[in-house]
């Protein structure tokens, strides 16, 4: 594919540049421009506008200087808002209803308590600093900003050795480098490069300055680049505005709460997305997937959720089955089946529509007019899997109706359980409106030796080239000049593609089945899409480097307010091997969302194929679904206050230094820290463990903080996993699927610190519906060296009970436990003076009330 497009560029007289050809060009520029001035000033509520004006002759560097500017700063709930915007409102701005705020959300102290914004008159520039402390976390002086139809530019300081996280989506590592790192924001279809540009756009970060974080935001859907190098920041956007949003949080899980409050809470997930999915590129037809699913029982390897790529469809089409190798009445049997079992059913769409006079959603698209436009007005035509495809416009009024159209008439037939999407960056294979004057399903361009394509636009370029690693803005997805509805182009919107896409999508499925909660995964993202699905990282490549950035890009989404987030295990494109996949399926197990996906062409990678893999990962999803309850809490502190379900290090110990840079660790919710085995031939790791006292989640064995250990590691055994001193995990039993699981016994896992104490939370509900009222528990748990105290809400009736109950770290055997009153019987205790630790056993207890224990 890399060969055609080469190939396609220079037919266009294009080119691709590689970042070391980017940097020794002449993007980065230094022409003399005159900046601005602040020229009046007015109150209006709780917002202060200014007026800028040009200081000089306009230097006209990458287009024409807008002489009048507008300065509107306004202290909200949940941010410091500074913008910047053309006077005459000519430059196009991300609508504010592409957002989900939380209109409830209050800080605890007022933000024009927590950040100062100050300026300078002439030349304007501004600063932003903790009233706290009076520390400058933004700061403009002596940085040009620069305000042209097709270029922005804004700059702040930075500290030396700066600590930032964010500014994505890329593979690359968690913290970024503050001296050398240019991350272009334009949604690209791509395998997985390291350190470029991918599929979505999210120009936040987070830094740590000691011990504090702030976090910065820029909302603009036009592509740019974020630039950190010589101790700055550096935004160089190609159109919109420059509408910073500052976040003084505290803390960093402080700054998500606020960043997410700002463009829309994670959305609440069913609790079935939490167990094992399996899918693959090239399941060639039913009987394979029906024999896979039986592969998995046979091996009694969990298996949740069953998925199918691009090859259910009738020739590719959305929302069509084919006949032959995937039948209306052997689809419809097997789904029911895979209901019967407790198992889910999930489907790929694209959306890209195969022109074909035959084909309803393509005649219904062209009757309701949905589709994206050429500048002559008639429809884009571009080249996707079925062949030459139209795109949806989601901004076109009758597109939302069309589409929950399309969408049910499918659902009817196949009940699925939801719907996977991707290529919607958008995708497209051919370069420009290339279907026009064609017919007939044309070969891939990569496939075809004489492939020439069709160029009836001119593709400009803007005079400054972000570093787009394709080169042009139009390779390989519609182009920069398409027309979207009321006038919009390409080249404002592209980034907001699949952000689109996901919100009309999800209103389709509710509108479907309004009392269920949608099942949702995305591929092109922007800021808030977490409120409306979760994230795959897309085709990554089956290699020990990619298995380790895997990490980082998992840590990166918590952060972008998209907790559902995983990467595919054992890899998607190249062959995996033995060992690869079964360390894969170790780390794998824990990522938020688990799911094995495997490249048409590659060898099969199911888990049960090797019996290492097979028992490794029977291991690892016994431990997952045993914690299932706990993470699911996660969950709905991610759907409440953005809380991560992942953790980084570096956010949880954000003074330990040794922790600012550690991606090869990370934490599931605040109290499990994993350390996973990340290279080939290990049997070791060497693991860092912060402050505080940590159990062997398998042994309970302690170790105390501050320290570095070698842990063992080895094949045939467990990811290894401790329990940090001062929580309470609670357990269940598991099975094979989480509805079964969630039919057993609950156990306590409390892990005490170095004064004794320690506390948790379970967080349940029916696990998929969306309005809950109060029928939920959410069960707060307290323990010291005296016992255990469990209250809050109980409104969810589980029907399950508490069956033991494991405390680390107690150093005496209690005389006497009593349990709601009750003295337990010694047959039931046990006490391990070596580990420290008491197991009382057999309690049957309802987990639907109030629980005491006392020693």
């Amino acid at each position: 594919m890399v060969k055609w497009l080469s190939a396609s560029l220079a037919c266009l007289g294009l080119s691709t540049l590689t970042n070391a050809q980017y940097r020794n060009s002449t993007q980065i520029g230094s022409a003399d421009c005159p900046g601005y001035r602040v020229v009046s000033t007015q109150n209006r509520g709780n917002a202060i506008y200014s007026r800028l004006t040009l200081r000089g002759q306009p230097c006209n560097q990458y287009g024409k200087d807008v002489k009048d500017l507008i300065l509107k700063v306004s202290y909200e709930s949940s941010r410091l808002q500074v913008k910047i915007s053309d006077a005459e409102k000519k430059h196009w701005e991300v609508p504010a209803d592409f957002l989900s705020p939380d209109k409830k959300f209050r800080t605890k102290t007022p933000m024009k308590h927590l950040l100062e914004f100050t300026y300078q008159k002439n030349p304007f520039s501004f600063t932003v600093k903790r009233k706290d402390t009076g520390e400058v976390i933004f700061d403009t002086t002596g940085h040009r900003l620069v305000f042209e139809d097709k270029y922005l530019e804004l700059s702040s300081a930075l500290p030396e050795n700066a600590n930032i996280y964010g500014l994505g989506e890329v593979v690359d590592t968690f913290r970024r480098n503050p001296a050398d790192t240019i991350q272009a924001m334009w949604a690209r279809d791509v395998a997985d490069p390291v350190r470029e540009n991918l599929y979505g756009a999210h120009p936040f970060y987070i830094e740590l300055r000691d011990g504090k974080a702030h976090g910065v935001q820029i909302l603009n859907s036009h592509g740019m680049d974020v630039i950190l190098a010589n101790k700055s920041v550096a935004y160089k956007a190609i159109g919109g505005v420059l509408d910073f949003s500052f976040y003084p949080g505290s803390d960093a899980y402080e700054v998500i709460n606020q960043y997410t409050a700002t463009v829309g809470r994670p959305h609440q997930i069913a609790y079935w997305s939490l167990g094992f999915h399996q899918c693959r590129y090239g399941y060639v037809d039913i009987d394979e997937v029906e024999g896979l699913v039986k592969n998995y029982s046979l091996a009694m390897i969990p298996l949740e959720t069953m998925w199918t790529d691009i090859e259910y469809r009738d020739m590719f089409k959305d929302f069509t089955l084919d006949p032959i190798n995937y039948p209306l009445d052997r689809v419809q049997k097997f789904v029911s089946k895979l209901h019967k079992d407790g198992q889910q059913y999930v489907l790929i769409i694209d959306p890209a529509i195969v022109r074909n006079e035959s084909y309803p959603a393509w005649t219904e698209g062209i009757k309701q007019d949905v589709f994206i436009k050429n500048p002559d007005g008639s429809t884009y035509i571009g080249q996707v899997w079925p062949g030459y495809t139209a795109f949806p416009d989601w901004f076109a009024p009758n597109t939302e109706r069309w589409w929950t159209t399309q969408i049910a008439n499918f659902v009817k037939d196949v009940a699925i359980d939801g719907l996977w999407i991707d290529m919607n960056e958008p995708a497209s294979f051919c370069v420009g409106s290339c279907g026009s004057n064609r017919t007939g399903i044309p070969p891939y361009p990569w496939m075809d030796p004489d492939y020439k394509p069709d160029v009836p636009q001119t593709f400009p370029e803007p005079p400054y080239a972000i570093h787009n690693a394709y080169g042009n803005l139009s390779m390989k997805t519609v182009s920069t000049e398409a027309v979207h509805h009321g006038g919009l182009t390409e080249y404002q919107v592209h980034n907001l593609y699949g952000h689109m896409e996901a919100i009309i999508t999800r209103k389709s499925l509710l509108a479907i089945e309004p009392k269920k909660r949608p099942f949702l995964l995305g591929r092109s993202t922007f800021a808030g899409s977490g409120a409306h699905e979760g994230h795959w990282t897309g085709d990554n490549w089956s290699t020990w480097e990619q298995l380790k950035y895997s990490i980082s890009g998992i840590l990166s989404f918590q952060m972008f307010g998209i907790p559902y987030a995983g990467a595919d295990i054992c890899g998607f494109n190249g062959n995996t091997t033995e060992e690869l996949c079964l360390r894969w399926m170790q780390l794998g197990a824990f990522y938020p969302f688990a799911r094995n996906h495997n490249g048409k062409g590659n060898i099969g990678q199911e888990p049960y194929l090797w019996e290492s893999v097979a028992d490794a990962s029977r291991k690892a999803l016994h431990t997952r679904y045993e914690i299932l309850p706990y993470i699911y809490t996660q969950f709905q502190h991610a759907h409440e206050l953005g809380r991560p379900v992942w953790r980084p290090l570096a956010f949880e110990f954000p003074k330990d230094q040794e922790m600012l840079d550690n991606d090869v660790q990370f934490l599931v919710g605040p109290g499990i820290l994993a350390s996973p085995a990340l290279t080939e031939g290990a049997t070791t790791v060497d693991a860092k463990f912060p402050e505080g006292i940590w159990y062997d989640y398998y042994t309970w064995s302690a170790v105390n903080g501050h320290t570095k250990q070698i842990l063992a590691a080895p094949l045939n055994g467990h990811l290894p996993l401790h329990i940090r001193g001062g929580h309470i995990i609670p357990t269940q039993e598991p099975s094979s699927t989480v509805s079964q699981s969630r039919k057993n016994p609950f156990s306590l896992l409390v892990a005490l610190d170095e004064q004794g104490n320690a506390e948790g939370e379970l967080y349940l509900d029916d696990g998929q519906s969306i309005e809950v009222g109060k029928k939920f528990s959410r069960i707060t748990y307290r323990a010291t060296s005296r016992g255990i105290l469990a209250n809050g809400h109980f409104g969810y009736r589980s029907g399950v009970v508490l069956k033991n109950i494991t405390i680390l770290g107690i150093k005496a055997q209690p005389n006497q436990v009593k349990v709601n009153g009750h003295t337990v019987s010694h047959d039931q205790l046990s006490y391990d003076a070596d580990k420290k630790t008491l197991i009382i056993a057999q309690l049957n207890v309802s987990m639907d009330k109030p629980l005491r224990v006392t020693f």
